[in-house]
């Protein structure tokens, strides 16, 4: 195992913001409550303006109006854990206008709410399937149909999969879990309830979305519904045969050598990492360490920040993760994103800290994109620390 900024050489830098080309960003702070650990941006009532959701409300731009979605919970830091782990939108039943899809705790059903057209109300709310594990789930094109998928473990099948959108009425019902992977140990197998690690991205360059954890990659069929799928061990740590508890997991080629290798961070201690693909069937990923200045990276986005054409790295660190009992889980909460140079003679990603993101952080889950249509990309927030949004300037 390394330690890296540019693999092959020890750097003496601190990992500050590096200041050369750095990108500037004001902080927006829309509710300083606890309200969710995840958060979604999306029109909501259809006026042309990006909205924010976390957890039990969402919030109407410009000004940020409260409204409820749901009876609003009475949620503290140090003082147990919200009911909104992951927040998403989308129109699920094709009717013009983005609902919304939260799941409340890691094993719990989880739900998606009715868009009500700009009426007000608590909005109706449906269940999808009756649980969602491993705390990284994720809502994304697994299958390649355009349209996103929810990839999870669920109990008590003990099994990982994935569920699709229905079609017309069937949205109202109960939806359908297509499992890739035989019933199998959910400490790993990634359906834990608070299994630490997932990815959905293309692990063998095939052109197909894998399933990925830290014990390893489920290859994806060219027939997705060809169950189940061929999984390939490898365990992702720092530490010989350790498993280390990690957030969302990114497939790139970043040594030029064309093969695939991952990008991961750590949900509950020090550490954002970069695994290389070393084409050893025994071993095949080594660890080297990109960043362990700070804890509790519970969750990473992958998205060009600088525009310059490589798809950077963002994470934070998330503020009372376990409510203090973290290594670290007292320190300054900070926000960071790694700027990444390709080479084939090792990689760098460049560590900047937002500085308009100290004491903000991440949640369990939080969503990248262009918030208020400069054309740059933004980053919204939610967790113990409130509800944020860091726009580019």
């Amino acid at each position: 195992m390394t330690k890296v900024w540019g693999l092959g050489c020890v750097l003496a830098l601190s990992l500050a913001s590096v200041q050369a080309g750095e990108v500037e960003w004001e902080r927006i702070q829309i509710d300083a409550r606890f309200r969710s650990e995840g958060v979604a941006v999306a029109d909501l009532n259809n006026d042309g303006k990006t909205d924010v959701v976390a957890g039990d409300l969402w919030y109407e731009a410009p000004d940020w109006k409260p409204h409820e979605i749901r009876p609003v919970g009475d949620y503290w830091a140090g003082n147990g854990y919200s009911q909104s782990f992951c927040n998403w939108t989308y129109d699920i039943n094709g009717d013009g206008w983005q609902d919304i899809i939260i799941v409340g705790f890691p094993g719990d059903p989880f739900h998606w709410y009715e868009n009500p057209k700009g009426k007000e109300g608590h909005w109706t709310k449906r269940e999808i399937w009756h649980s969602i594990c491993n705390e990284t789930p994720l809502f994304t094109d697994l299958t390649g149909d355009g349209k996103p998928e929810f990839i999870l473990g669920s109990q008590p099948e003990q099994q990982m999969g994935y569920i699709e959108i229905p079609e017309g009425e069937a949205v109202n019902e109960k939806w359908t879990f297509t499992a890739i992977s035989p019933p199998g140990d959910p400490m790993s197998n990634g359906t834990f309830k608070y299994y630490h690690g997932l990815g959905s991205t293309d692990v063998n360059g095939d052109g197909r979305k894998d399933v990925v954890i830290m014990h390893g990659w489920w290859e994806a069929p060219e027939n997705r519904a060809a169950t189940p799928w061929e999984f390939h061990p490898a365990i992702l740590g720092t530490q010989p045969g350790q498993v280390q508890r990690a957030a969302d997991i990114y497939a790139v080629d970043f040594d030029l050598d064309g093969d695939k290798d991952l990008f991961a961070s750590c949900a509950h201690a020090h550490g954002v990492w970069y695994f290389e693909n070393t084409g050893d069937e025994q071993a095949p990923y080594k660890t080297h360490i990109v960043d362990e200045s700070f804890s509790q990276t519970h969750a990473l986005w992958h998205a060009d920040i600088n525009g310059d054409g490589t798809a950077d790295f963002i994470t934070g660190k998330r503020y009372y993760a376990h409510n203090g009992g973290d290594p670290g889980g007292n320190d300054p909460v900070v926000m960071y994103w790694y700027e990444v140079q390709k080479s084939k003679d090792g990689p760098k990603f460049i560590p900047h800290e937002i500085r308009e993101g100290r004491d903000t952080g991440v949640g369990t889950q939080f969503q990248v994109a262009d918030i208020n249509g400069d054309g740059t990309l933004d980053i919204a927030l939610s967790n113990k620390k409130g509800v944020n949004l860091l726009l580019q300037k």
